[in-house]
């Protein structure tokens, strides 16, 4: 008896799980509609964009697949640069996208320490450009000229 409620538990919560992630919005969807939000909304869709990408990067890599790779850490930087655009633009979220922004620039720190050689300069090279972000957040947040 005990087998069967235990059984039923699990096929309910493995149902509910796969709602839930059949409900991700695709990239092509995440990035209409950081086109079509109000520009303090768009950091943190832009963020998330890049994130996946970040991930997919990393598991290109693991996977051997280097092109894969190397076209999402492009898109890594890509979406990076916009979401510290519309933050600076709109002058919200600008800490929250500076901490995420280091994040990933540790992260593709991380992911160059594991690539064959000729992988290692595109990805430090995405790293430097996502510390350059970082550098221009904290000078707007920081800077002398902030009113």
């Amino acid at each position: 008896m005990h087998r069967g409620i235990k059984l039923t538990a699990v096929l309910v919560l493995a149902g509910g799980l796969l709602c839930l992630a059949s409900k991700e919005p695709t990239l092509q969807e995440l990035e209409a509609k950081a086109e079509a939000a109000r520009l303090e909304d768009r950091p943190q869709l832009y963020l998330e964009i890049a994130q996946r990408q970040l991930d997919s990067a990393d598991q290109s890599y693991k996977a051997g697949l280097s092109d894969a790779g190397r076209a999402s850490v492009d898109d890594v930087t890509r979406y990076a640069g916009k979401a510290c655009d519309a933050a600076i633009q709109s002058g919200k979220k600008l800490k929250n996208t500076e901490i995420v922004v280091r994040k990933m620039a540790d992260k593709l720190r991380d992911i160059k320490r594991t690539v064959n050689f000729d992988d290692q300069a595109p990805v430090q090279q995405a790293a430097d450009q996502l510390e350059t972000l970082r550098t221009k957040l904290l000078s707007h947040m920081f800077g002398k000229g902030k009113p």
